[in-house]
């Protein structure tokens, strides 16, 4: 496994060694021992999530707070999006920034995002799909977010916003100076 760290300290791009013939591919989507070796950190996958979605969707930029905040391993299956992260550590050096990589079923890569970050993506082909681990459990009263096109984050989507599908709760996220960060 090739792992990157982004641009956000603790954010990685991940790489599998992929082996493919003739009959088809095979890799090891997790391993915790290759995992902390690469990153340096600690996993313990507690759910793991898939959501299907079509071209223009984005959904984020969401995350948890307070003792239910989640690290998540993120890969595409289906499709190709592009996947983001927002650090909102206020003490780390990069609060306030984002990191952004294509994730898709042909690239295999896997994106960790871990606590104190929001996440989103945005579909780029007609249907994509994402599985997403995660090592804390959703919690309704944690679930938190940011608006996709906070001013201040000026995040590059690469479309027009008029491209963008929203769902009604994303429409009514906060921008980042005005949401509640509790990690």
């Amino acid at each position: 496994m090739k792992a990157e760290e982004t641009n956000l300290k603790d954010c990685w791009i991940l790489e599998p060694d992929v082996f493919e013939d003739e009959r088809g591919y095979f890799y090891e989507g997790f391993n915790a021992r290759k995992f902390k070796n690469a990153t340096g950190h600690d996993f313990d996958v507690k759910q793991i999530n898939q959501s299907r979605s079509s071209k223009g969707v984005l959904r984020g930029l969401h995350f948890q707070t307070g003792g239910k905040a989640q690290a998540k391993l993120v890969s595409c299956i289906e499709g190709e999006v592009l996947d983001v992260a927002v650090d909102l550590r206020k003490t780390s050096q990069t609060y306030g920034q984002y990191a952004l990589v294509r994730l898709s079923a042909h690239n295999k890569r896997h994106f960790y995002v871990p606590k104190g970050m929001a996440h989103g993506f945005l579909v780029l082909t007609d249907h994509a799909k994402l599985m997403y681990q995660v090592d804390e459990l959703y919690s309704k009263e944690h679930d938190s977010g940011i608006i996709f096109n906070d001013p201040d984050l000026n995040i590059s989507w690469g479309v027009s916003e008029n491209e963008i599908i929203l769902s009604k709760k994303d429409q009514n996220l906060p921008a980042l100076k005005e949401a509640k960060l509790n990690f």
